[in-house]
């Protein structure tokens, strides 16, 4: 009876041309083997870079692209910050901003959560009733109208602190003061050389300022102070900060008469300084963050007040607000700034 089983070479019975065709078919596979680790090792550290690279910063001063201004760019991240916020791209003549707010229904609600005026002649896609999602990129077209970048100083403040290193009263000063850049980029229409109209459309920290610190002497020995002396301890490591400007006056004289501290008032001022630099508008045009302490997104802070865009006072009552909620208290949010450059 035939056979017809299907007959399996053995190694054994391979002929030397066999032995050649299978060794060269064993050495190709190992490449392709290879290939494909190497291939995946090499995907597996671009993902960490990426992702290394998209952490959410708070701190801006060092971000000339404003990419990674107070909450960062990443969405996903941005959502532990407001997980019911919705996210939308809006382009002004090639300049994108993001822009934050709940239940987008249309780009109409869009622009309105923005702020983003629409002139006569604009030319908006897509049309101001279609719908939007996080996906839409909505585009104006503003004729006559200008992309231009500015930058302004931003003050530096005066912090003084208490030392035991050095005699009673004598001071000695311990940092020079820098002031910060904050930049601005407005859309600007102009008729021949006069600025018709300038909206600011984004601006941000480029450069934080560096506050003057100078060194009080005490000539208090440390190992005579007691509990009771905690409250002064504390001014002393943050120090006492001298008001600069109305803002920080009306902010400074608030606290005080409201039972907050001297300590209080210069952790203000330095978490603020470095968010906005003290601009009431300023805009993050990457994750949309708005106003003195970029709150995100801004319309958060109509907690404290209908007037919340344009009202400092409003926007520093919901930043002490925030504060104490989220921290414990406003050192408490100075102390997690300074640790991790965002809050």
């Amino acid at each position: 009876m035939a056979n017809h089983r299907r007959q399996t070479p053995t190694l054994g019975s391979l002929s030397k041309r066999q032995w050649i065709k299978f060794t060269a078919v064993v050495a190709a596979v190992g490449m392709f083997a290879g290939a494909g680790f190497i291939s995946r090792n090499f995907y597996i550290a671009e993902h960490h870079a990426a992702t290394a690279s998209s952490q959410v910063s708070s701190y801006s001063a060092t971000d000339s692209d404003a990419l990674e201004v107070s909450r960062g760019t990443s969405r996903e991240a941005l959502r532990h910050a407001d997980k019911n916020a919705s996210y939308v791209t809006v382009k002004v003549n090639g300049q994108s901003r993001t822009v934050l707010g709940y239940h987008f229904t249309d780009v109409k609600s869009v622009l309105d959560a923005g702020d983003i005026t629409l002139e006569p002649d604009d030319k908006v896609s897509p049309s101001l009733t279609s719908e939007v999602s996080e996906s839409t990129v909505i585009t104006i077209e503003r004729a006559g109208t200008q992309v231009e970048t500015s930058q302004e100083p931003i003050a530096f403040n005066t912090v003084k602190k208490e030392t035991d290193d050095l005699p009673k009263g004598t001071e000695k000063v311990e940092t020079e003061g820098q002031k910060g850049v904050m930049e601005i980029t407005s859309l600007v229409t102009r008729s021949g050389d006069t600025v018709v109209s300038s909206n600011v459309f984004t601006s941000y920290v480029k450069k934080a300022p560096v506050d003057k610190v100078i060194l009080v002497g005490t000539g208090v020995d440390t190992t005579a102070e007691t509990e009771s002396n905690a409250a002064s301890d504390t001014a002393s490591v943050i120090g006492t900060t001298t008001p600069v400007g109305d803002m920080q006056q009306w902010a400074h004289d608030y606290l005080l008469a409201n039972g907050y501290s001297e300590s209080d008032f210069t952790a203000t001022v330095y978490i603020i300084s470095h968010e906005s630099g003290w601009r009431v508008n300023a805009t993050n045009a990457s994750s949309g963050a708005y106003g003195l302490a970029q709150a995100l997104p801004g319309s958060k802070m109509a907690s404290a007040g209908a007037d919340w865009a344009t009202n400092y006072q409003t926007q520093l009552k919901w930043f002490w607000s925030y504060c104490a909620g989220r921290y414990g208290s406003i050192q408490g949010a100075y102390n997690f700034w300074v640790a991790n450059n965002w809050y």
